[in-house]
This record gives structure tokens, C-alpha cells and sequence, in this order.
């Protein structure tokens, strides 16, 4: 008998819900919040204001699209953390009442295992394989990047971890820097294409084990670009594109170093990236070299599956629906990671 899971997702700026059909996806809705561009960043009093407004058409609208009657409904998962309180609050008051009213099962999700997870999301236009356990996933987001270990659905050791800032945030730091609109990561990745990743050259932080740092990075990025403009007022604009390769070759370099130690140490045939920086043509690149290098299968979702959506959220909540494991109304959200 088939389980039908609506995810509710609304841990920053995004508005999403999505209803599967045991790990099949029926339908994924995303509401897109604008007024933040001109602000250069998430605005967390807006954002939440914003999810207040979407969340009822956004959920009618995947339920429609799914051809799903609420009441056909097997369980409501939504993200519980880590993101913004503010956000978090509204989705999840949301799907306790949906639940209550229903009376349905309600699952709360960790937003990063649902990353990991999206991996084995599937398409009604294809099927497509999934890893295998144990699998090595490196994990990278505006907000977090987490080197892994992925024994189960929900054993997940964490091998390495930043100390600092997140891969995506120095991504984003150097749009602003570079004048760049926000989000930024996209856009770098697109200017970065018609760059030279060589011609600028700025140091990596060599950080013992597995951790990763990227304050350095974005410290040495913004002195340089700095120290260029007393001499020279149009550096920026002269060196656009290989300033954003540079930069990008920089993160990714700072990424491959760990995860191809990660290789050499765990005894793991599969490799997934996940979060929304695996988005990124460049780490993509570099993530099919280290699989090859070391023969490793490699999994990355979609790109439509790599930023903040429903749908992984929702498959989250299918394992741990077949596990049994519910939550109550009272489960509070949280701000920050989890360990």
C-alpha cells in the first residue's frame, strides 16, 4: 500500500511544500521570496512575514498538483531545523495544525539530512539508482558544510565540519564584494565559466583532520580586491570574471582537499554531495574527478532538488514513517545544527 507524505519546508527564505508517494514526487511547489535582493541577504523579519502569506496557497497547490485529496494523506513531515526561528515557526505551527486537524502522524525533520536524502528521491519520468550504505556525502549550504559518514537513513558521524563560515557564505561574500546580485552563488558560477580559475591565487587554510575554515578565504578575497582598487578604481570590473573563477577554483580547492582525504580513509564505494552548492557546475566537475580517481559511484540530486524544497523533506519523513518514528506538537524548532 502506497505511503502519501506532504513536506512542508520553511527553514529560510523559500516556501515549499510537496506531496510523494513513498519516495516518488507527485508534486514539489516552491515560493520564491524577491524582497530580499535589494537587501543583499535574507531579511529574517520579512522572511517569516513572507512564509505567513504563501504557505496556504503554496500547500493547496502541491496537494492539487499531486491530484491528492488531504484526506488521502498518510503522515505530515515538515523542518523542525536548523534556519530561521522566525521561518520555522510559521511552517511548522502549519503542518501540527494540518496534522491535528487530520488527525495524522506528524514528523519532524532535521533540513540537513534531508539534503543527504534528497538522493534518493525519484522522478514519475525516470527511476534512477540510489547510493548504497555505508556512502561518504559531503554536505555544502549556504549556512553549513559537513564532510560525512552515512551508515543509515539517520546515522549520520560527522567527519568533518567548518569551524567558521560555510562554503556557500564565502560564495555569496564574494558576489557582494564583487557587486554581484544576490543569491550570489549562481551568479559566480556562471561568470566564473568565462574566467581564468588560475590568474588570481588566495590561500587555502590548512586545518588539521578533516575540518574545514573559509573565514581566511573570504578575509584574503576582500584585502586583495581592496588593495587593487587604491591603484586601480576599475579592477573590479576589468577582472570580473577571472576574480569569480579564481575565487570559486579557491572554495572548491579548499572542498577537494578534505574529501579526498575522507576517500583515502573511509571504506566507502558511493560518494553524494548534497545542499545547495552542489548546484555548482565547478564542484560538480571536481566531485566526478575524485569518483573516477578513486572509483567511487557518484550521486548528486537535480539541480531543482539541490536547494531548499518540500520534496526532501517529505522523503525524509517516508523512512521515518516506515520506522515509526512520530513526533509530538510540542517538539520545539531550532536555530542551529544539531551534532
Amino acid at each position: 500500500m502506497s505511503v502519501y507524505i506532504l513536506g512542508v519546508e520553511s527553514s529560510c527564505d523559500d516556501t515549499s511544500a510537496s506531496v510523494i508517494e513513498d519516495t516518488t514526487i507527485l508534486s514539489n511547489v516552491i515560493a520564491s521570496q524577491k524582497v530580499h535582493a535589494e537587501y543583499g541577504g535574507v531579511v529574517p523579519e520579512l522572511a517569516s512575514r513572507a512564509h505567513q502569506q504563501n504557505i496556504i496557497p503554496v500547500i493547496d497547490t502541491a496537494l492539487k498538483r499531486a491530484k491528492i485529496h488531504k484526506n488521502q494523506l498518510s503522515a505530515i513531515a515538515y523542518t523542525n531545523g536548523p534556519g530561521l526561528l522566525g521561518s520555522l515557526l510559521v511552517g511548522s505551527s502549519f503542518a501540527k495544525a494540518m496534522a491535528f486537524s487530520l488527525d495524522l502522524p506528524l514528523i519532524e525533520v532535521d533540513h540537513l539530512q534531508a539534503h543527504v536524502l534528497a538522493n534518493f528521491l525519484q522522478k514519475q519520468e525516470e527511476k534512477k539508482e540510489v547510493p548504497d550504505f555505508p556512502f561518504l556525502c559531503l554536505t555544502v549550504s549556504g549556512g553549513h558544510t559537513l564532510l560525512l559518514k552515512v551508515n543509515d537513513y539517520f546515522d549520520m558521524q560527522i567527519l568533518g565540519r567548518t569551524i567558521d563560515d560555510a562554503a556557500g557564505e564565502a560564495f555569496d561574500k564574494t558576489a557582494k564584494i564583487l557587486g554581484l546580485p544576490y543569491p550570489g552563488g549562481p551568479v559566480i558560477d556562471k561568470l566564473a565559466k568565462e574566467g581564468d580559475p588560475k590568474r588570481f591565487a588566495f590561500s587555502i587554510a590548512h586545518i588539521p583532520g578533516l575540518d574545514y575554515s573559509f573565514s581566511g578565504l573570504k578575509t584574503s578575497f576582500l584585502y586583495f580586491v581592496r588593495d587593487q582598487l587604491k591603484t586601480n578604481e576599475n579592477f573590479i570590473e576589468e577582472n570580473k570574471a577571472d576574480l569569480a573563477a579564481s575565487m570559486q577554483y579557491a572554495i572548491i580547492k579548499s572542498l577537494s582537499v578534505k574529501v579526498e582525504r575522507a576517500m583515502k580513509e573511509c571504506d566507502c564505494k558511493d560518494f553524494v554531495i548534497a545542499g545547495g552548492v552542489s548546484a555548482n557546475s565547478g564542484l560538480r566537475a571536481e566531485a566526478q574527478r575524485l569518483a573516477s580517481k578513486y572509483h567511487r559511484r557518484l550521486f548528486v540530486p537535480t539541480i531543482d532538488l539541490t536547494t531548499d524544497n518540500a520534496a526532501m523533506i517529505a522523503v525524509c519523513g517516508y523512512f521515518k514513517y516506515r520506522q515509526g518514528d512520530f513526533s509530538t506538537i510540542h517538539a520545539a524548532p531550532y536555530s542551529a545544527a544539531r551534532n
